[in-house]
């Protein structure tokens, strides 16, 4: 029931039908305090995520325990019918969405700013001769996409790695056909027992926010599907 209310007050703020809310100055403060807090913890998730060697993050990644709490399963029966869509999944790591996105028909760009985890996955594709999937090296400030390149972009438990995020998410949307869309799964910021520390997470109203500014105007949020995180969907 908690959750149910949730979403009710969610979309009286959001208004998802592209309309500009009201913001008090005490809220825009609070906001531009808080996009600040955020941006200052970027170095600091990545120097945390790379307390472990990349071949630790890959079982981590590919383990069952994730497969328990991220439940791709439904992740992709939530993005629907993908098939002849090209996705690029922004932060693929070792390919775990990748892969699954390819097997449902799309022509997946995995893309990642670490050359051990393109490596991997380069390997990856070529031992198992894996189909539709492109690694792609991408740059730490910019998602590495032409204009209008893809029909969807997905970035899971990546969000909170990138920094100046509202010009990031700009280029994303350049790099989006019009009617494609923008899919972050993220974690609650709150204490959960899987994902980064609290204080390297990001709020729901906080990634509207960002993405507002990188105008994105219509958003849809899942907090019921999966244990631990959000899903924003945004064009």
């Amino acid at each position: 029931m908690k959750k149910a209310v949730f979403i009710f007050s969610f979309f009286l703020v959001v208004a998802c039908n592209g309309k500009k809310e009201k913001t008090t100055d005490n809220e825009k403060h609070n906001l531009h305090k808080q996009e600040h807090d955020e941006q200052s913890h970027h170095g600091a998730a990545n120097t945390h995520m790379h307390k472990s060697s990349v071949e630790d993050l890959i079982k981590r990644f590919e383990s069952p325990e994730r497969d328990n709490y991220q439940q791709p399963e439904k992740v992709m029966q939530y993005l629907g019918n993908i098939e002849g869509q090209t996705i690029i999944d922004i932060g693929a790591g070792s390919g775990y969405f990748s892969v699954k996105l390819a097997a449902k028909g799309a022509y997946v760009i995995a893309a990642d700013v670490d050359d051990e985890f393109q490596a991997f996955l380069k390997d990856r594709i070529e031992k198992n001769d894996l189909k539709n999937i492109e690694p792609r090296k991408i740059p730490y400030d910019a998602p590495g996409l032409k204009e209008q390149e893809v029909d969807m972009v997905l970035i899971v438990n990546t969000y909170h790695h990138i920094e100046n995020r509202s010009d990031y998410f700009s280029k994303v949307k350049t790099g989006t056909k019009p009617d494609g869309k923008l899919v972050i799964i993220d974690f609650f910021k709150s204490e959960t027992p899987v994902g980064p520390p609290v204080e390297h997470k990001i709020a729901i109203d906080q990634v509207i926010h960002e993405l507002k500014k990188a105008e994105y105007t219509s958003f849809e949020v899942n907090v019921d599907l999966l244990p631990y995180q959000y899903i924003i969907r945004a064009k």
